[in-house]
């Protein structure tokens, strides 16, 4: 995760968790327990305050389009969230390295495209891409790894245990070297090759 997204998403945490305290502590005052509490002088909201007038309520509901608005716009904000929240869980993609000098990085899809050159002159390799992402820190203050998936189709003879030795040795091998000291961890997908009634297999390579 680069740090402009880092960033981004502790400043959207900040002011989101900001909101909620402020809404929170603002409705709080409205209570006789908090009330109580407060100094004479100190700004609170009414016990008897009325938040939705019903009549007005009563109206919007009699149009046609609003329920099904509120719904539609509940559904997209819900689904954003989960959408925001499954993307810091699975890591996002690596656009730039540093490689340990000042103001020298690599670019993740650079990186991405070498592998995948590399991972396509294996005998037996007819297809190859590679995606490269941010993968989570082993140790506490140390750099963040790097997770790469790799998809390879291989030729009908090829045999899939050789093709997963040579990339391991080579392309992997090679990688995890560029990119340390930050720890690489590839998970491949084979499909094809020999044993064709397996169509798919996934090894993780560490």
């Amino acid at each position: 995760m680069s740090g402009l997204r880092t960033g981004a998403n502790r400043t959207a945490l900040f002011c989101l968790g900001a909101a909620l305290l402020g809404a929170g502590a603002v409705l709080a005052t409205a209570t006789d327990v908090v009330r109580d509490r407060l100094p004479s002088d100190a700004p609170r909201l009414g016990a008897d305050r009325v938040w939705v007038d019903g009549a007005e309520l009563g109206r919007w509901r009699d149009q046609g389009w609003w329920t099904p608005a509120v719904i539609a716009g509940l559904s997209v904000g819900v689904l954003l969230l989960l959408w925001w929240v499954w993307a810091q869980v699975r890591g996002g993609r690596l656009r730039e390295l540093p490689l340990g000098q000042p103001d020298v990085t690599l670019a993740g899809a650079a990186l991405a495209a070498a592998m995948t050159e590399r991972a396509r002159g294996i005998e037996g390799v007819a297809h190859a891409r590679v995606r490269l992402r941010a993968g989570p820190r082993r140790s506490r203050g140390g750099p963040r790894g790097v997770r790469a998936r790799i998809t390879l189709s291989l030729a009908p003879d090829a045999s899939p245990e050789a093709v997963l030795r040579c990339l391991a040795r080579q392309t992997v091998a090679e990688t995890r070297t560029a990119v340390s000291p930050r720890p690489l961890t590839a998970d491949v997908r084979l499909t094809g090759g020999r044993g064709r009634d397996d169509p798919a297999r996934g090894v993780s390579v560490r």
